[in-house]
C-alpha cells in the first residue's frame, strides 16, 4: 500500500504540468485558430488569383495557359507570382 509521502510527492510531480497546461492550452488554442485563419485568406487569394488569370486577357493564349498552370500546380506561390509579376504590371 503506498503511503501519505508517496502519493504527496506523486502529486508535486504531476501538479505543475498540469498548471502549465492550463496556462498553456488558450494560447495553442490562438495559435492554431491564426494558423487556420491564414490558410483560408491564403485560399481565398489564391482563388481570386486564380478568376483573375482564367478572365485576363492575355497577348497569346498560350500566355493565358501558362499562367493559369502555374497557379493551378504552384498553388499560393503560384498565386503569389502571378499577383506580382501580372496583376501588379498591370496597374
Amino acid at each position: 500500500m503506498k503511503s501519505k509521502k508517496d502519493n504527496f510527492f506523486k502529486q508535486a510531480l504531476i501538479f505543475p504540468i498540469m498548471a502549465a497546461n492550463i496556462f498553456i492550452l488558450p494560447f495553442v488554442a490562438l495559435f492554431m485558430l491564426a494558423i487556420f485563419a491564414i490558410g483560408i485568406l491564403a485560399f481565398i487569394f489564391w482563388i481570386f488569383m486564380l478568376v483573375d488569370a482564367l478572365k485576363r486577357k492575355f497577348k497569346t493564349d498560350g500566355e493565358k495557359i501558362a499562367w493559369v498552370l502555374v497557379v493551378i500546380f504552384l498553388q499560393i506561390l503560384g498565386a503569389i507570382i502571378y499577383y506580382f509579376v501580372v496583376k501588379r504590371e498591370s496597374r
